[in-house]
This record gives C-alpha cells, sequence and structure tokens, in this order.
C-alpha cells in the first residue's frame, strides 16, 4: 500500500528509541523526511544514524530538545519549520513518568508529569497547526496508554495524565478538521522496549519476584501470547500519520495484542 509519505515532513517526538525510532524508520522506508527529537544530543546522533542504515537515502534530522519544557517544544518545531518550510504530520510522543501508585507522587512529581504529558502535547500541536494549515491539512497522533481506558495501579500518572491529554486531542480533532487536519492518539500495549523492561524490572522488585517470572504473567494475558514487536506499532502509526489516512479522526486506537479487555 502507498501510504503517500514520499516526500512528506514527519516530526517525531521521543524519537531516539523505542516506538518513536521505530516510527521514524517506517516513515523514512515510506519517504517522508523526518525530523526527530529526543533530550539527548548523542542519542539523537545515533538515532539518526539509525534511520539511515534502515533508510538508505533517507532526509533525517535530528534535534535536541526536551519536550517537557516550552523551549524545547519550539525547538522541535522551529528546526523542522526552518528545514523544510513546513511539515505535515507530528508524533507526540515522549518519555512516559515514573511509575507508582495512587498516592505515591508528591506535588513535583505531578507537576512535572502533567508538563511531560499534557502541556507538551498543548504546546507542539499550537505551534505546529498553523503550518499545517497553511499546506492545506496534516496529521496528528499521539502516542498514549491503554492505562487510559484501564488503569492500571502502579501507572497512575499515565493513566490520569494521558486520559487529560486524550480529552484534549478530541477537541483539537473537532477544530481542526474543516482544515484538513485529522488528529488522533495511538494506545500501545506492552511491546519489547526499554520503557517496558524497566517497568517490569520494577514490577518483580517491588513484588520479590523474577523478573521472567513477571514477564511470563505478563505475556500469559496478551492474547496473541508475546509483546509487541515496536516496528508493529510502527506500521499502523505510519498509516494514521500519512495521507492515505483519510477518514480516520478524533479516535483512540489500540495496538495491543488483544489485552485491553473493556467493550468501549
Amino acid at each position: 500500500m502507498n501510504l503517500g509519505l514520499d516526500g512528506r515532513v514527519v516530526v517525531i517526538g521521543g524519537g531516539s528509541a523505542g516506538l518513536g525510532l521505530a516510527t521514524a524508520i517506517t516513515c523514512a522506508r515510506e519517504g517522508a523526511a523526518v525530523v526527530l527529537g529526543s533530550r539527548s544530543r548523542e542519542r539523537v546522533a545515533a538515532a539518526v544514524d539509525t534511520v539511515r542504515r534502515q533508510a538508505p537515502g533517507a532526509d533525517v534530522h535530528g534535534v535536541s530538545a526536551d519536550l517537557s519544557g516550552a523551549e524545547g517544544c519550539a525547538g522541535l518545531i522551529e528546526a523542522a519549520v526552518a528545514r523544510h518550510d513546513g511539515l505535515d504530520a507530528l508524533l507526540l510522543n515522549g518519555g512516559g513518568p515514573p511509575a507508582g501508585r495512587a498516592l505515591d507522587a508528591d506535588d513535583a512529581t505531578w507537576t512535572a508529569a502533567f508538563e511531560a504529558l499534557v502541556l507538551s502535547v498543548v504546546r507542539q500541536t499550537r505551534l505546529a497547526v498553523p503550518y499545517m494549515r497553511r499546506r492545506g491539512g496534516g496529521r496528528i497522533l499521539a502516542v498514549t496508554s491503554t492505562s487510559v481506558r484501564q488503569p492500571t495501579a502502579d501507572l497512575v500518572l499515565s493513566g490520569a495524565l494521558r486520559a487529560a491529554a486524550v480529552g484534549f486531542l478530541k477537541s483539537l480533532a473537532d477544530h481542526c478538521a474543516p482544515d484538513g487536519i485529522l488528529v488522533n492518539a495511538l494506545a500501545p500495549g506492552r511491546f519489547a522496549t526499554d520503557r517496558v523492561r524497566s517497568l517490569d524490572t520494577r514490577r518483580a522488585a517491588d513484588t520479590g519476584r523474577s523478573f521472567e517470572a513477571v514477564q511470563a504473567d505478563l505475556i500469559r494475558a496478551v492474547p496473541l501470547g508475546r509483546y509487541g514487536d515496536p516496528e508493529e506499532y510502527a506500521r499502523l502509526a505510519a498509516f494514521l500519520l500519512s495521507s492515505a489516512n483519510t477518514y480516520i479522526t478524533g479516535t483512540h486506537l489500540y495496538c495491543d495484542g488483544g489485552a485491553l479487555r473493556t467493550v468501549l
């Protein structure tokens, strides 16, 4: 299937590892010009090299940007515009907040997580939408979590604040639809990423069980019987970011191997 990403400018936050990097590679293979951001200058440079190896000839540029702050959000969007005179698609993605239960986090931790998970989404879209309008449309996609729909006891920050971000994105989808800008969210289940491994390691430590035993239980909860490969998420993300997606907006989709049990 031709996604129509050839020559399109795709901006990807949290692009140095995991689902962000996988999406950058997939979009680059489809011919998109990719601008990826991450906090660490060294990790950004390594990610750019990885994308170029996986997608020879790709137009890929890296930006060191902390997306939990206003300066980093502006830096990422402005770098894309300076290089390509605009942008066509934006993947809202970043590192997850600390794991913890309902009463574990103090005010400072809640505030930092709000900056990273909610204000980051607001800031980036507020900056990007005017450029998309000038191009006659665009695509916005947020990486969220299945804990928005089915709360997880030890991921309270992620579930509560990503739910707020999804609420904002649904309103944004209505606002931007007349401009041909489609806005969606895509929740991953358990994927083979460093982030998920760190969560599994913490759960093992908290329960006094082995990492292998904890992971085996979590895998049994997935009907497909395994963790996802980041490329499986990236293929769906690339479609939602592309011009092949013409009629999906305002939705919160799930890519989780069937793990989510809710009906609605």
